[in-house]
């Protein structure tokens, strides 16, 4: 009786041993393209680390993102052409997480934060999870910061703040990547300036290259990191690319500092995506992508904000790309995202092809924040100046059907003219904040009246130099008490009646 008992016991004692063998340890069934189907594993969870052995030995990571009743789904972060069917797996008990530190700074990493430009391994590196939950409501505080682009559209009609999430819009070739790459640039000339995470998402080697090579030249990488997950990285690199560069972020946001991210391009990323989700058969749905897109940009996109002082004060502001097709924003990926994010830059193939860069469409672009990203310098230049555009572009449209028109519409004409032509700004030669609305107040209140469309630029050029020269005390004025007071109004007035007659309009 006491044998039976005994050898009962054992049994039960072996199976509890196989079962806990087998729900740590799996066999890959199937692979394609990165993507694997593995039988065993009863234990993973959603996201964790399992590690593969290659057909030579070698540990391989991966993470699982499919838990079926008989089989896990998972991506391999490595080279799959090394694992074939029969390999073993098992789970790790680790989240994925990468190694951050703030030697970071400066470097170019891939899709999982592993140094790409031959920098070596990171000192007191921390590890940071790649999913987080974003901060809560009770944790956020109001944007009320200016992050300035150094463009003057932007600061001026579609402000930017600390925290936002403002998406950049348009066709191919129409500008968005320089955007996003002059106001990372720009950041060397702010008082606290930002630090910056690049993300490139399925953009050619050649062109991360060239974009580490401007900021080299900028002196922009000194406060840059570069993630790039390029066109020849597998889709499961392109994937968490995105979230490897917000793990960076909110390392160094949880050190209370200001964090400017850019995602060029989630296009890509939601391709990347798509192609990962079918071939792990999840069921396609609009334009072929799962039903879980909107939710993979939106669990990105709200790690951004700004913390209140008691979580630490940091924040983290996002400036995403999303590529159109002949101009439809109203596609899928475009709405979603829209929805997502705090306003829009519209950028027009139309006006880019007329030579007004940066190529903003004032009417479909907005901030939602508003005014309250800006400083009462800007604000109160910029104050009509979308009102005013608008109806300009309605004027100019209207004036082009007759030529009989009062003065009262010539002049409005003129005035919108010289502002689009003002608002013109070629790529790498960003402005301060003080000089931007001291120039839009002298033509937004129409004190050049004199100067003739073609020879604004030359004006705004020639009379920054003068007042830096001549006037220091009144840039000094508007850059220190970042508002424009009824003393610096009148000396602004005094100071262009002066060089334009003396000086501008002699030559």
């Amino acid at each position: 009786m006491k044998d039976s008992i005994i050898q009962d016991l054992k049994k039960e004692i072996a199976q509890i041993k196989n079962d806990a063998s087998f729900s740590h340890f799996g066999e890959v069934v199937k692979i394609s393209d990165g993507v694997v189907s593995i039988s065993g594993l009863s234990e993973v969870r959603y996201s964790e680390m399992i590690e593969f052995e290659d057909l030579k030995g070698n540990k391989i990571p991966g993470v699982a993102l499919n838990l079926e009743e008989d089989l896990v789904g998972a991506i391999v972060l490595g080279d799959p052409l090394s694992i074939g069917e029969g390999c073993k797996v098992k789970n790790t008990g680790k989240i994925l997480s990468i190694s951050v530190g703030n030697d970071i700074l400066g470097r170019v990493v891939d899709g999982l934060g592993v140094s790409k430009d031959g920098s070596g391994a990171l000192k007191e590196a921390k590890l940071y999870p790649l999913e987080k939950i974003a901060p809560g409501v009770i944790t956020r505080e109001s944007v009320g910061t200016p992050l300035h682009t150094g463009i003057k559209a932007v600061d001026a009609m579609i402000p930017v703040g600390r925290g936002q999430r403002q998406l950049i819009i348009g066709d191919r070739t129409t500008g968005k990547t320089a955007i996003a790459l002059d106001t990372i640039i720009h950041q060397k000339k702010e008082k606290n300036p930002p630090i910056c995470v690049y993300v490139a998402i399925g953009q050619k080697e050649s062109k991360v290259a060239q974009i580490v090579e401007r900021f080299k030249k900028e002196g922009a990488m000194d406060y840059t990191v570069v993630v790039s997950a390029s066109a020849s990285d597998p889709a499961s690199l392109q994937y968490l690319a995105p979230f490897s560069g917000c793990a960076i972020a909110e390392f160094f946001m949880d050190q209370g500092k200001d964090v400017l991210i850019v995602y060029d391009d989630l296009s890509k990323h939601a391709w990347a995506y798509r192609q990962i989700s079918l071939l792990l058969k999840r069921p396609p749905g609009r334009e072929a992508y799962p039903g879980d897109v909107f939710y993979l940009h939106s669990r990105l996109l709200e790690r951004a904000g700004r913390l209140n002082k008691d979580n630490g004060g940091g924040s983290i502001t996002a400036l995403p790309i999303i590529e159109t097709q002949l101009g439809d924003i109203s596609a899928y990926i475009p709405t979603n995202v829209i929805s997502i994010t705090d306003g829009q830059i519209f950028l027009e193939t139309d006006l880019f092809y007329k030579g007004i860069r940066p190529a903003i469409n004032v009417g479909l672009s907005v901030s939602r924040v508003g005014s309250a990203a800006q400083t009462k310098a800007m604000k109160k230049v910029a104050g009509r100046m979308r009102l005013d555009l608008a109806q300009f572009r309605s004027l100019e449209a209207f004036a082009q059907f007759g030529s009989d028109l009062d003065e009262g519409t010539k002049k409005q004409i003129d005035q919108g003219r010289k502002m689009t032509e003002l608002l013109k700004q070629l790529q790498f030669n960003t402005e301060s904040f003080h000089e931007m609305a001291i120039v839009i107040y002298t033509v937004g209140n129409g004190l050049i009246g004199p100067v003739e469309v073609s020879k604004v630029k030359k004006f705004e050029k020639e009379y920054i130099a003068f007042l830096n020269e001549r006037h220091s005390d009144l840039m000094s004025a508007v850059k220190d008490s970042r508002e424009i007071s009824p003393e610096s109004e009148a000396k602004i007035k005094e100071t262009v009646v002066d060089f334009l007659e003396n000086y501008f309009l002699k030559n």
